[in-house]
């Protein structure tokens, strides 16, 4: 038995583990996507790029599942490098598109507020909680709206307005429902 629980431990705080590679690797193509994007010009490569760090998102999360090398790193690795791609894509996009702002400005300050609150939340509790629906549900619904302004260069303005109204709402309503959870959490830790 403690040679179980010891080899969790070890596997843990492992640093060099394929996920935190694939998260590094993510970390790496930012740059990459805003130099295609904005200096560049080239939206079709820069689509592709980022269809790329989707794909090795999900690759590092079923590694890190199935062969058991989740780490204490790659839990903090791996959402940086999705938020970061993640602005660093509606930022690019604001180029062509001004009103991309509002998803951006929202996903900037519920995220801030979710590392403040979350890491108040695990000091007092212990436990880290993960993405509940709707956070997941505003998540994709910001992949497919970055990914269709991407790649649909002449997008109807219409159209476009109202893909970025419904991200930005859904990150907006997804982000008063964390508000909800994380200040009952913290109170109900305060009242103990």
């Amino acid at each position: 038995m403690h040679s179980e629980s010891g080899n969790t431990n070890n596997s843990q705080n492992k640093i060099i583990t394929i996920p935190n590679i694939l998260s590094f690797f993510r970390l790496c193509l930012i740059p990459v996507i805003i130099w295609l994007y904005c200096i560049r010009k080239q939206y079709m490569e820069a689509g592709a790029v980022l269809i790329l760090s989707g794909a090795t998102d999900v690759a590092d999360g079923f590694i890190a599942r199935h062969f058991h090398m989740i780490s204490n790193l790659g839990k903090v690795l791996d959402p940086i490098a999705d938020k970061l791609t993640q602005a660093a894509m509606l930022f690019s996009l604001c180029t062509r598109f001004p009103l991309m702002i509002l998803p951006l400005v929202l996903m900037v300050v519920k995220e801030a507020f979710m590392g403040i609150t979350g890491l108040l939340i695990i000091r007092r509790t212990g436990s880290v909680f993960g993405a509940d629906w709707h956070g997941k549900a505003a998540t994709v619904l910001l992949y497919a709206t970055m990914i269709l302004h991407v790649f649909w260069y002449q997008i109807p303005a219409a159209v476009s307005n109202v893909l970025i109204c419904a991200c930005a709402v859904m990150i907006f309503i997804s982000f008063m429902l964390y508000i909800r959870h994380n200040v009952r959490m913290l109170k109900g830790q305060t009242k103990d």
